[in-house]
């Protein structure tokens, strides 16, 4: 009985942090609608809204969350009574809302979270962290902390402008090398893969990092409609465009290599959130 439950309990985990630099880019409603196709594959998925004090997962999801993050950190609640059953194989881990405090959370309550997660009976196969807009110390610290960091990427200057600083900022200030870059919203006849080229360019000339080309998502009423209903693509419409491009991608990112993690678990990962900032910043 004991090895077996040892063996579950280090079973690999793959942590999945979705950013982009600024809003816009349609960040949320990757990380949501890749959960949600992962899950319909079978995967057991956790989804972390890592926008800590401006929470919106629950909302695209459709979901009213009882409690929140903000409960756990404060000891009124356990983790497990935090999670909410959001689809089949998904289970989100809701953030607070226009709470200050959770945006900017101190080393004891980010211990209080690692403990949670250390404690938790439940196991998953990947927990995917939508993180906040920007590049503030929550965001950098839930990129460098994950396993995969996936930047989704518009088709605009303004996009292209933050994805780079976002890349810079984690390279030099916290030891992120390697990237995957995911291009939203490609109209029709458009290229996502040039796009990408021209940021990797860039990033070649100055950066010392590994870019990767993720794939695109097409731009598809079907998912704004969608996202109005408060439901994934997945579910609403599963043979628009959108859903099709969602379920190959989720498909592709199962193939990732594996965590090298010492114990691929959940808490390893909040583990790093505790761990000192690398301040790898070039010598000017």
């Amino acid at each position: 009985m004991q090895p077996h439950n040892s063996a579950a309990r280090t079973a690999p985990v793959q942590v999945i942090a979705v950013s982009g630099g600024k809003g816009g880019v349609g960040k949320t409603t990757v990380s949501v609608n890749l959960a949600a196709a992962m899950a319909a594959a079978g995967r057991r998925v956790l989804l972390l809204d890592g926008d800590l004090g401006l929470a919106n997962v629950d909302v695209l999801l459709g979901l009213t969350p009882r409690y929140t993050l903000q409960q756990v950190v404060s000891g009124e609640r356990r983790l497990e009574e935090v999670l909410v059953d959001a689809r089949p194989n998904l289970r989100v881990a809701p953030a607070a809302s226009g709470v200050s405090r959770m945006a900017n959370l101190d080393a004891a309550s980010h211990a209080a979270i690692v403990h949670a997660f250390a404690t938790l009976p439940e196991r998953f196969d990947t927990l995917i962290v939508d993180t906040a807009a920007g590049i503030g110390d929550s965001v950098q610290r839930f990129t460098a902390a994950a396993q995969h960091v996936l930047v989704v990427l518009r088709d605009e200057p303004a996009s292209l402008t933050d994805a780079y600083a976002l890349i810079k900022v984690l390279s030099r200030d916290n030891g992120v090398r390697r990237f995957r870059v995911l291009v939203n919203m490609m109209r029709e006849g458009a290229s996502g893969e040039l796009l990408f080229r021209r940021l990797q360019r860039v990033t070649d000339r100055y950066l010392d990092v590994q870019l990767e080309y993720a794939g695109d998502l097409p731009e598809d009423r079907q998912l704004l409609k969608a996202v109005r209903a408060q439901r994934t693509v997945i579910e609403a419409f599963p043979n628009s465009v959108a859903a099709r491009a969602l379920r190959q991608l989720a498909t592709r990112m199962r193939e990732w290599p594996a965590p090298d993690a010492p114990s691929g678990r959940l808490e390893f990962f909040f583990e790093r959130l505790l761990a000192p900032t690398p301040r790898l910043r070039a010598v000017q």
